[in-house]
């Protein structure tokens, strides 16, 4: 009886780790792209500076391509073009042989202008991990790898439970396991 107890204080102490562990990552991440999105320079947001550096890294890019490997919506990589191009910072234009496919590429205003800037990136970085001592720094990698590996089908899982739930109010006589009781957090949550 003892040691129920003792796993339930334990679950309940667990329980309460986790909720404060997903607030302080959740301000994390608010906080950064708060603060990320005050930035411009000469008038292209971070995110978009990130475009022309991947585009003088490899050269140009497909729209889908981008979305894809920088974890923006195709929408946000068509905003962030939009932008880029109207500074004359890239050109869009169509691949030959298959008029679907836009590629972007980068113009020697927008490598000048990315060149004149790479600083920022190099002081993001320090900004955001000075302080920690590399041992530290192969943590937080391995646990920001691991919370990516978490995140995969994240929202398929939750759209299934929203689901779920839906389906269960809706019929009553379906047996639905019972809810825990949620207690009062210290910590908001969805």
């Amino acid at each position: 009886m003892a040691m129920e107890r003792d796993e339930v204080r334990m679950s309940d102490t667990y329980w309460r780790q986790l909720e404060e562990t997903d607030w302080v990552f959740r301000k994390m991440v608010r906080r950064f792209v708060k603060e990320r999105d005050k930035v411009a320079v000469a008038g292209i947001s971070l995110p978009g500076m990130l475009i022309l550096h991947k585009i003088i890294r490899e050269g140009e890019q497909r729209l889908g391509d981008l979305a894809d490997e920088l974890d923006f919506t195709s929408g946000a990589i068509t905003a962030l073009s939009d932008k880029l191009e109207a500074g004359g910072f890239t050109v869009r234009r169509r691949k030959e042989g298959d008029r679907r496919t836009v590629m972007l590429d980068i113009t020697d205003k927008g490598r000048k202008m990315a060149e004149l800037n790479s600083n920022i990136g190099e002081r993001c970085i320090s900004l955001l991990f000075e302080g920690f001592t590399e041992e530290e720094l192969v943590q937080q990698s391995h646990f920001y790898q691991r919370i990516i590996s978490n995140l995969e089908g994240f929202s398929d899982i939750l759209l299934k439970l929203v689901k779920e739930n839906a389906e269960a109010e809706a019929s009553p006589n379906l047996e639905q396991k019972p809810r825990a009781v949620t207690k009062k957090s210290n910590y908001l949550s969805y």
